[in-house]
C-alpha cells in the first residue's frame, strides 16, 4: 500500500509538492474513486491522514479521534456518530463551532489520550512548539 501510494505520488512531482498537489484536489466525497483511494489497503482513515499531511484542514476518523469527539458529543447531549463520513462532517462542524480548525481538533484528541501512565500532552510538551 505504501509503495503503491508513493509510486502514484511520484507521477505528480517530488515528495512534498506531490503530496500537497494530490491532497488539494482529493475529494472526501469521491475518495473511493481517487487514485490513492483505490489502492488496496487504503481506507478512509489513511486517505484522510494523507490529505491532512498534504495540507487539507480536515479530520481522520480513527478510533482515538472518534472516542474523544463522541465523548464530547455525548456530554453535550448529542448522539455519537459512528459512520465515518458522517463523523468527519460532524467533527469538522464541532471544530468550527468551537473556534478551532478541524485539523487542530483532530490532533488535540490525540494529545489528551494517555500513552501508558502519561498523557501524551505532557509526554510531548517539550516538542509541541516545534510542531
Amino acid at each position: 500500500m505504501a509503495k503503491d501510494t508513493a509510486s502514484y505520488l511520484s507521477t505528480i512531482g517530488d515528495d512534498k509538492s506531490a503530496l500537497r498537489a494530490w491532497a488539494s484536489s482529493a475529494s472526501l466525497e469521491n475518495w473511493r474513486g481517487d487514485p490513492i483511494g483505490r489502492i488496496k489497503g487504503v481506507g478512509l482513515i489513511t486517505y484522510q491522514y494523507l490529505r491532512m499531511m498534504g495540507g487539507v484542514d480536515t479530520v481522520m476518523p480513527d478510533k482515538i479521534v472518534k472516542k474523544v469527539i463522541n465523548e464530547i458529543l455525548e456530554k453535550a447531549d448529542c448522539e455519537p456518530v459512528n459512520n465515518y463520513m458522517e463523523f468527519i462532517r460532524k467533527a469538522e462542524e464541532v471544530a468550527l463551532t468551537c473556534g478551532y480548525r478541524p485539523i487542530e481538533l483532530c490532533w488535540m484528541t490525540w494529545l489528551v489520550q494517555p500513552e501508558g501512565k502519561i498523557m501524551r500532552m505532557k509526554k510531548y510538551s517539550n516538542i509541541l512548539s516545534k510542531i
